[in-house]
């Protein structure tokens, strides 16, 4: 279990408290700090909700398991990612790429993966370092070593023929049941050859809020049946964009050298997700939107949603890197972890491929 994290504002102080300490805590009196917040980034707001949705998944060190469904905790997550869904929708809403897209849901998920991005893997597959490939290591940590758990929660509520396809991609996200080849346990080997603490939530205390905004944005979908149609849609254009990056990465892996374990994290996503990207588009999305068509635009947003968060976070490591500083947040105080081991040096300046 990880341990509970530093607060970084009121609203993250608030829900670390009650967990702590069972303090109470009352939606009403954040009102206004939720609404002043930008939630789409906030450090703030992404670590309070990044740490509700925890205790579905691995929970904290001292938190009862009980507390998963402690009310106020459950009310005033809910009114945290209310905020976070409605900036997202209206995002979606406003993005001309999105009213753009075609009606049909399998046109508009290859359309998505079409979309151009900060050009983060490229960048490091060129010139990138060690220290590069360690600080990207500890960003997608909190997401990585529990890859695929939140997507699985929407097998219990498919059916067909596009359950049966989601089930077989996520039996090669788990290794097809082989202890260690589950792609979160290659990723945890992958972070010790990189000189990295694998222990799930060790580096949370590090991540800005639009790092924690790509994991919490696959959670707010799986956590909640009404948005399984934005799951479906996540997972597909997850799988479809993998390739491509992935093979950036392990060039750099192999270019960097000495790191089999990381090269091989890498390479099993470059074999698997060429057959899971179909699999999932046309299998999975094309049966479920057949199934069940009134969920069809639900599909395109968590597609369109996943495409714009993982922009946000390429680009706010991009931005750090081509000033030479570490895309990190900063040890707040003793009791972080990163305050307790030595923290990786910031990058040196990297100029950005074009």
């Amino acid at each position: 279990m990880a341990r509970l994290p530093c607060p970084r504002g009121p609203l993250s102080d608030a829900l670390v408290a009650r967990l702590a300490d069972g303090r109470s805590l009352d939606v009403a009196e954040h009102s206004s700090r939720l609404r002043a917040v930008d939630p789409l980034v906030d450090d703030d707001l992404h670590l309070a909700l990044w740490c509700a949705y925890n205790l579905h998944y691995r929970g904290f060190e001292g938190v009862a398991d009980d507390d998963e469904w402690d009310l106020e905790v459950i009310g005033f997550r809910r009114a945290l990612e209310v905020r976070f869904e409605e900036a997202l929708r209206a995002e979606h809403g406003r993005d001309p790429r999105s009213q753009a897209l075609p009606a049909d849901p399998v046109q508009a998920l290859e359309a998505i993966a079409t979309w151009d991005g900060p050009p983060l893997a490229r960048t490091i597959e060129e010139t990138g370092g060690r220290r590069h490939l360690a600080e990207f290591a500890i960003q997608r940590s909190a997401y990585q070593l529990k890859e695929a758990d939140p997507h699985t929660f929407a097998i219990p509520r498919l059916s067909g023929p596009g359950r049966s396809a989601m089930i077989e991609i996520q039996v090669d996200e788990y290794g097809g049941g082989r202890p260690g080849e589950a792609h979160a346990e290659l990723f945890a080997a992958a972070m010790t050859d990189l000189g990295l603490d694998a222990t799930f939530g060790h580096y949370v205390d590090c991540l800005p809020g639009a790092t924690l905004a790509t994991d919490n944005l696959v959670s707010l979908f799986a956590l909640q049946r009404r948005l399984r149609g934005a799951l479906i849609g996540h997972l597909a254009v997850f799988e479809m964009c993998s390739v491509t990056p992935m093979s950036r990465y392990l060039a750099a892996a192999r270019r960097i050298g000495e790191a089999p374990n990381l090269e091989r994290f890498y390479e099993v996503h470059v074999e698997a997700d060429v057959h899971h990207g179909r699999l999932a588009l046309h299998e999975m999305v094309g049966t479920f939107a057949a199934d069940e068509p009134a969920l069809a635009d639900e599909i395109v947003f968590g597609a369109a949603a996943l495409s714009r968060v993982e922009a946000r976070f390429a680009g706010a490591i991009l931005d750090a890197w081509r000033t030479g500083r570490s895309s990190l947040r900063p040890p707040s105080n003793p009791r972080s972890p990163m305050a307790r081991r030595e923290r990786p040096a910031g990058p040196r300046r990297l100029a950005a491929a074009s």
